[in-house]
């Protein structure tokens, strides 16, 4: 029968090893040297990897993320077509041919041919420009705005929040669709820009109502306690460590907004009351092929399934973005 393992007595397993100087040490110093290679980093010895911040630890997880890659690379594509549609159509969406009238595909016309006879894939390609400028501004601009009055009203409270707040609650009760007919039906201006207006006029109180939250939440660290301690303006607080700390709902927000705005505009310029020929749109195009879609299914296929990944990239990004800055979801 062995005997019991006594670490006082040496032995092959003894756990205090000399150390020729008289006294000894926890480990035997193979082991020792064993644990510091597995305990240093690859690199070599160094000082402690230094703490990453919001916004590059959110980075660092969005380009982990295939859906962040894959929706960024999508809206990538989309806005260089947008900005040079050149470069993947050469052919004129404005001009047609009436004896081609709702034919389909044919060699170098891949789309086929819209009622009017105009290339299906032509004016889906130049459509993406109106579409994602409508969608770009309008979310800019209410971003913009919103942030700001929302920021404000949730920094200094008293009777600006409060008008705010009835301001905001004001424009929610409004329908989106109802409040385009009205407004727009009096405009004749063919350009995007009175849409993009009726969406940030609409669109504003929602970010303003985020970006008061984030601010109210903000102010309240104790970071900001101490900067007014020390004698920090309501400028210096605000700018420098209030907004920077509360900008990153508005940005999750706005980027999943992009997408409605671009479906909103499509959904106006569908009624009628949104874009206006000669401006080459996707919802334009959508509801001259509505009453043909049984005889030319074609043209409704393509400008609908571009607009639908158009909407779903910017979601889809924004899903991403959202997941990446905010750390109760990781």
């Amino acid at each position: 029968m062995p005997e019991p393992y006594d670490p006082l007595q040496p032995g092959d397993r003894e756990a205090i090893a000399p150390t020729g100087q008289g006294g000894s040490m926890d480990l035997a110093l193979e082991e020792a040297e064993s644990l510091e290679k597995n305990l240093t980093p690859a690199g070599g010895p160094g000082p402690a990897e230094k703490a990453r911040s919001l916004w590059s630890d959110a980075w660092h997880q969005l380009a982990r993320n295939p859906v962040f890659v894959v929706s960024a690379l999508l809206i990538l594509f989309l806005v260089a077509i947008a900005i040079w549609p050149q470069l993947i159509a050469g052919g004129d969406p404005l001009k047609c041919d009436l004896s081609k009238s709702q034919q389909g595909s044919a060699p170098g016309h891949p789309f086929g041919y819209d009622t009017q006879g105009c290339d299906v894939y032509t004016r889906t390609v130049y459509g993406a420009r109106a579409s994602i400028t409508v969608g770009v501004c309008a979310t800019l601009g209410a971003a913009l705005l919103g942030s700001a009055l929302g920021g404000l009203a949730g920094f200094f409270g008293g009777w600006g929040d409060a008008l705010l707040s009835r301001v905001a609650d004001i424009f929610f009760g409004i329908p989106v669709v109802l409040g385009g007919l009205v407004f727009l039906s009096v405009v004749t201006s063919s350009t995007v820009w009175p849409v993009v207006g009726f969406i940030v006029l609409l669109g504003w109180p929602q970010i303003a109502r985020i970006a008061r939250g984030s601010v109210i939440t903000a102010k309240q660290n104790d970071y900001v306690q101490a900067a007014r301690a020390l004698g920090a303006g309501n400028a210096r607080m605000l700018l420098r460590h209030v907004a920077p700390n509360a900008v990153a709902p508005v940005i999750v927000v706005a980027t999943i907004a992009l997408g409605t705005y671009i479906a909103l505009e499509a959904t106006l310029s569908f009624l009628g009351v949104g874009l206006r020929p000669p401006t080459v749109s996707w919802g334009i195009d959508i509801s001259n092929a509505a009453s043909q879609i049984r005889n030319a299914p074609h043209m409704l296929l393509y400008p609908a399934g571009a607009l639908s990944l158009t909407v779903l990239a910017f979601i889809m990004l924004g899903d991403a973005v959202r997941d990446a800055l905010d750390p109760k979801l990781r």
